[in-house]
């Protein structure tokens, strides 16, 4: 895994070593194809305006459980209503740079 990529791995993080880049790469995907907008309205919140769909809800879904799994400090919320869907990402102040090393990997 790249340094970039590993950056926002905490050490606390439980997911096997070998399975990490598998998981910055599904994130990487997700946000590459589903990421209308993004907003840092905190330094320990992170919200992303997703493409509409069903399959993005359940694939946003889906990594959001997998990742509190390993990262539990992780708080995901995702939010669909009024024809929005909305993907919140909280950490504590402790794990602030994680949270700004997964928004680096978001697209311009």
């Amino acid at each position: 895994m790249s340094a970039e990529a590993e950056a926002w791995v905490p050490e606390a993080c439980t997911l096997p070593t070998d399975e990490r880049p598998l998981r910055v790469a599904e994130f990487d995907e997700l946000f590459a194809t589903a990421v209308k907008r993004v907003d840092r309205p905190e330094s320990t919140r992170l919200v992303l305006d997703l493409e509409p769909r069903p399959e993005v809800a359940g694939r946003a879904a889906d990594l959001a459980m997998r990742e509190t799994g390993c990262c539990s400090f992780f708080t995901f919320g995702l939010t669909a209503t009024g024809g929005a869907l909305r993907l919140s990402i909280e950490v504590p102040d402790a794990h602030t740079e994680v949270l700004d090393a997964l928004a680096r990997r978001l697209p311009s």
